[in-house]
């Protein structure tokens, strides 16, 4: 396969996946409305893109299981079929299959025997519903019409009833004028026609090679050849317009119905650069015309002008043809808005392109090292004091810092899409479970950085699924409880200080505090009779093999999950906390950095190492004069009449030397709790480039990261989370505040 063709796939791969979660989306909806005329055709057109794709790349194992549902599809569009949970869960089994099969289109393999084996057995359950029978009313018979020579199909079941003005042909015409692009474009005419036997049969074919230029100039990339032709097929109008979907952008097409109207040939001659008597005859061989036909349109047409009408602007022809009556005016006036409206949407289309995540990874770290050599020449512009070159390292500075912010927004993407994935977790959960649930999404619309939206996947699907399963109770219990019959699960995502919030709440049975501290004694967590807060308490859950359950289900109970959710946050520099109210349900709350890559810093200094903290989570700075200084053995705080806990950082990390006689303090806060740094020097502001720590620091504590500084030292990026829960649970404060401490 050569490149090309090979990028070619990759696209019809990706776009393939994004059609498949669309219709996945579309089939949950209709389930709650199952009258949502748009759902359905929104469903049959991602099942038809899929299928004409695949045809272009001779998959037929992906076209023949496509074509099954998307006739089943094509009943449920035209109300001859009826939507049903039965039907839904069945469509939902097609997207998962249809998932398989291009995942074995990604991997280069041909699907085995296990693998198709499946997809006959959908296949046939489909056929069910295509042999039951229809509401349509019953169909024309056509069995008394003259098929050309060697057709053996049954005529279309799904044409137009033949009309005065109408051709005796009852097969379908197609006209093509390949762009001078298609093949650079990694498109073939010869797969179009190939794609177009996979559900009818071709019966005459006519080339078009009058624009093929002498071996001398021509360009072996361009393509020059058209066609005319017949074909005979039962499928409807669009199964056929879609063969074309991916040259229509740079070729002519044309599509005339069997049995169509004479003014649709007419058009057609106007439509086309050849000869009208040319192009005439290659229709009456195709068998499209008939001599008779062929004499009736040329005559009306020749009444139209000369030859070149065909090559008349689009609004000079629709006069032409509402002057001759062979279309009225509202006909034309609607073609050529639709046609504006077609050129509006491809030119905004156009200015969407589909980038590789591996190349934007790429971006971001180059952005990251412009970074650090900006900030090493900001740094030697003023130790050599010379103006000029500062104003122009300031300068460098700020452009710098806005195509980091400018390249930081090309990989945030909202969480919705994450979010609605759920919505066939909790439909298949709870079919499995026996229980009604209904899931509730809020700030789908939040972004946050795409690396992390892909990390957060799996501890949010265990989290979702433990609330499934024991969070919220059956129907019976619920409705003993006074509850509604239906339980409700929550998806929410809001920004906090710089942060995402994530919150996955249930209404459901709650935690028992009495049973999970028993739960810990009987493991040896806690001490018999030790005081534990709340927050501590439900903090327990999240203890490698814990687990309260008394039954283990295959969802859930085994107590491994929970221990690997907190590991997997804590990884992203994230927390995880519970809160619960017994009888009312749980709440879990996950807050996660915006990005992994570059962030806003604030340098500091202890002794003679340098550290950043994340800018965001910064409240202010607080000298601490000699005099107001508290005693070493004490660890808080009057912060204007607030106990403010603080460590030293020379403390912390064990930094030898004596504290300078002028201390600073830094106030952070994360999650509504406050803490102070002591530290010997403020340095200010600081674009940090983030730097992950090796396997053998990722052991310590308080420490998120490190970056590079503008002198190419090293400094520690502090987690504040880690520092700030360090702090408060260290020596509970009272808030009432000894009289002798003067307030800062």
């Amino acid at each position: 396969m050569s490149a090309q063709m090979d990028d070619a796939l990759q696209t019809l791969v990706v776009e393939s996946r994004e059609l498949l979660q669309n219709m996945e989306e579309a089939l949950l909806l209709l389930e709650q409305t199952p009258d949502d005329a748009e759902a359905v055709n929104a469903i049959f057109r991602a099942a038809h893109t899929i299928k004409g794709s695949a045809g272009l790349f001779s998959l037929d194992h992906v076209v023949a299981f496509t074509h099954v549902a998307e006739s089943v599809l094509d009943r449920v569009r035209d109300h001859r079929l009826g939507m049903s949970p039965a039907l839904g869960g069945l469509l939902l089994e097609v997207c998962d299959q249809l998932g398989r099969l291009i995942d074995g289109v990604a991997a280069r393999q041909a699907p085995d025997d296990a693998l198709s084996a499946r997809s006959d057995a959908i296949a046939a359950r489909l056929q069910t519903y295509l042999d039951a029978p229809s509401a349509a009313p019953a169909e024309p018979d056509f069995s008394d019409v003259d098929w050309p020579d060697g057709n053996d199909l049954a005529p279309p079941s799904a044409v137009p009833v033949r009309g005065n003005d109408s051709v005796t042909s009852g097969m379908w015409h197609i006209s093509l004028r390949s762009g001078p692009n298609l093949l650079r474009d990694g498109m073939d005419p010869l797969s179009i026609l190939h794609y177009l036997g996979t559900f009818g049969q071709i019966v005459s074919l006519e080339l078009i090679l009058g624009d093929i230029p002498p071996l001398s100039v021509i360009d072996p990339e361009s393509c020059y050849i058209g066609y005319e032709l017949s074909f005979a097929s039962e499928t409807d109008q669009a199964s056929i317009d879609g063969a074309f979907d991916f040259v229509r952008e740079d070729s002519v097409v044309r599509l005339i119905p069997p049995y169509g109207p004479l003014a649709d040939y007419r058009a057609l001659f106007a439509d086309m650069p050849e000869g009208r008597l040319l192009l005439g005859r290659m229709l009456v061989r195709c068998g499209s015309l008939t001599e008779d036909e062929l004499a009736q349109a040329l005559e009306t047409q020749g009444r139209m002008g000369p030859d070149s009408v065909g090559s008349s602007p689009a609004p000079l022809l629709g006069e032409v043809l509402v002057a001759q009556q062979l279309v009225d005016k509202p006909t034309v006036d609607a073609a050529l808005e639709r046609q504006q409206q077609v050129k509006a949407t491809a030119a905004g289309e156009a200015t969407l392109i589909r980038v590789d995540a591996a190349k934007l990874d790429q971006l971001i770290n180059l952005v990251g090292e412009l970074i650090i050599a900006g900030a090493g020449a900001q740094l030697v512009a003023r130790r050599l004091k010379v103006p000029d070159l500062v104003e122009r390292t300031s300068v460098l500075a700020r452009l710098v810092e806005d195509v980091r912010d400018s390249a930081l927004t090309l990989r945030m993407v909202q969480i919705g899409a994450t979010f609605s994935r759920f919505r066939r977790v909790v439909r298949d959960v709870a079919a499995e479970l026996g229980k009604e649930i209904q899931l509730d999404i809020r700030g789908g619309e939040t972004e946050l950085d795409k690396t992390v939206v892909e990390k957060i996947g799996d501890p949010l699907t265990h989290i979702v699924r433990n609330a499934l399963d024991h969070g919220i109770e059956p129907a019976d219990v619920r409705l003993a409880r006074g509850k509604p019959r239906q339980g409700r699960l929550s998806l929410n995502a809001y920004h906090e200080s710089g942060s995402i919030v994530i919150e996955v709440s249930d209404d459901g049975g709650g935690l028992r505090k009495e049973r999970i501290l028993q739960k810990a004694v009987e493991r040896g967590l806690v001490s018999e009779g030790q005081a534990l807060s709340d927050k501590e308490i439900f903090g327990l859950v999240f203890e490698p093999g814990f687990s309260t359950a008394t039954q283990v289900s295959n969802l859930s109970g085994r107590g491994v999950g929970m221990d690997v959710v907190k590991r997997n946050i804590l990884a992203l520099r994230g927390t995880v906390d519970l809160d619960s109210v017994e009888g009312q349900g749980t709440t879990v709350r996950l807050r996660l950095p915006l990005t992994l890559a570059i962030i806003d810093g604030f340098l500091i200094g202890a002794g003679n190492a340098s550290y950043v903290v994340p800018l965001e989570q910064v409240l202010e700075c607080i000298e601490l004069p000699e005099a107001d200084k508290p005693e070493q053995g004490a660890s808080y705080l009057n912060l204007r009449g607030e106990v403010l806990p603080f460590v030293r950082l020379r403390d912390l990390f064990d930094i030898p030397g004596e504290a300078p006689r002028r201390e600073n303090v830094v106030v952070v806060q994360y999650a509504g709790e406050r803490a102070g740094l002591v530290v010997d020097q403020l340095f200010g502001e600081f674009q940090t480039v983030i730097k992950p720590l090796g396997k053998v620091f990722s052991h310590i504590r308080c420490i998120g990261g490190s970056t590079i500084l503008g002198s190419g030292d090293v400094a520690l990026i502090l987690d504040v989370p880690g520092l700030v829960r360090q702090v408060t649970e260290r020596q509970p404060v009272s808030r009432q505040l000894p009289s002798t401490l003067s307030p800062v």
